[in-house]
């Protein structure tokens, strides 16, 4: 195993965990400044995609698409807060999970009857096209570098914006005490709007720069979904911090597990026995870290009242 392959790897995983932030900081904002669960985050995912394809192939330019994109995710849930999403706040948790499961159908449907069955396809950027050489023998990705910039730029922003901004002020009493901060004279349904349409945008900016790497289709979020909750659940829900640290770490196991377990167990296993059981735990691995995470700190890595712990 050389270890030019392991770093390959390891940036791959880190790149696949900055996504999964992107994911995983909208739904935490949601749930700690609102307490509300949010099935349909993935939709967004999905819309930002077919939004970002669409414009970019109608303008031939991937950073007006990456825009509509974003804008595209922030509207629609926006619209969603506002139809849906503010009747359930005072509601259960299983009827805010039966609903945005309802949710999940109509969007696509939705996206089906409008964009199609036939998979969009996105082209990267020319200016990161290709690879550049990080050490002597290992070239990397250039596309793949800038997700992983572009999701460490946002992780500053949201710590800046939620430790350091008047905005991020309101959003913290918001999550501590709504009646409170509405009787200050803070609108308090705005608010949430515009917490759950920078949460959506969030998830159009990962659906949009994953839709140059893979197709974009109908139900693509739903996967990326699943791991952003465990993302969440990992790191403590409410915190930013946490999800940065969860999407990293699912990043990584989940990466170097796919990548490595299969080669380990032929060390002393027939190969095909070997493929079979590395790829089964490989596939576990992330459950089996959030498992024994929460088997020693069952609120997270870090346990937050709500976004304040940013």
């Amino acid at each position: 195993m050389s270890a030019i392959l392991v770093a390959e790897q390891f940036l791959n995983g880190l790149q696949l965990g900055v996504t999964l932030f992107l994911m995983a900081a909208g739904l935490t904002l949601v749930f700690g400044v609102m307490g509300l669960i949010n099935l349909a985050h993935g939709s967004l995912y999905m819309v930002g995609a077919f939004c970002c394809a669409w414009v970019s192939v109608k303008t031939g330019n991937f950073w007006i698409g990456l825009g509509a994109g974003m804008a595209g995710a922030a509207i629609v849930g926006a619209i969603m807060e506002m139809v849906v999403m503010r009747r359930l706040y005072a509601r259960d948790h299983l009827d805010q999970v039966l609903a945005t499961f309802a949710l999940i159908l109509i969007a696509s449907e939705s996206t089906r009857w409008i964009f199609g069955d036939i998979p969009l396809f996105l082209d990267v950027p020319p200016e990161f096209s290709g690879t550049v050489e990080l050490f002597a023998g290992m070239t990397y990705s250039k596309y793949r570098l800038l997700i992983l910039g572009v999701g460490l730029g946002v992780a500053v922003f949201l710590y800046l914006l939620i430790g350091k901004t008047r905005l991020g002020m309101r959003i913290r009493a918001g999550e501590s005490d709504r009646e409170m901060i509405s009787a200050l004279g803070v609108n308090i349904a705005k608010l949430y709007t515009l917490v759950f349409a920078l949460g959506a945008a969030l998830a159009g900016l990962a659906g949009s720069m994953v839709g140059a790497l893979s197709s974009v289709q109908v139900g693509m979020g739903e996967p990326v979904l699943i791991l952003a909750f465990v993302v969440v659940v990992i790191g403590g829900i409410g915190s930013i911090k946490g999800a940065l640290v969860g999407a990293i770490i699912v990043g990584l196991v989940d990466t170097l597990g796919r990548a490595f377990l299969p080669s380990f167990f032929r060390l002393f296993m027939e190969n095909a026995e070997a493929t079979t059981i590395g790829s089964s735990l490989a596939s576990m691995a992330i459950y089996l870290v959030m498992a024994l995470i929460l088997a020693l700190k069952p609120k997270g890595l870090f346990p937050a009242t709500g976004v304040t712990n940013a």
